[in-house]
């Protein structure tokens, strides 16, 4: 059974915005047709952790969210939506 807010609402899966995260950086970067190597050294930060953040298994920091991000020609975009929209 999901846990539920008081409102009835289901919450937002950790798992399903890091996946939806990693599924948008990988998918900028082959678009971009540059290396996980490449994009690190673009990003200023380690290869193993472009290949964590792209598999999900990694909680970059919001500054290497943005370094990531601006190294993709993308913009970080944040959206605290409610519930149900």
């Amino acid at each position: 059974m999901k846990r539920r807010y008081q409102d009835g609402t289901v919450p937002q899966s950790v798992g399903q915005v890091r996946r939806n995260v990693a599924s948008q950086i990988r998918e900028a970067r082959k678009s971009l047709n540059i290396t996980q190597e490449d994009l690190a050294k673009l990003s200023g930060t380690q290869k193993s952790n472009i290949s964590r953040m792209e598999s999900g298994r990694y909680n970059p920091s919001l500054d290497l969210m943005v370094k990531v991000a601006g190294s993709l020609g993308r913009k970080v975009s944040i959206s605290l939506d409610e519930p149900g929209k």
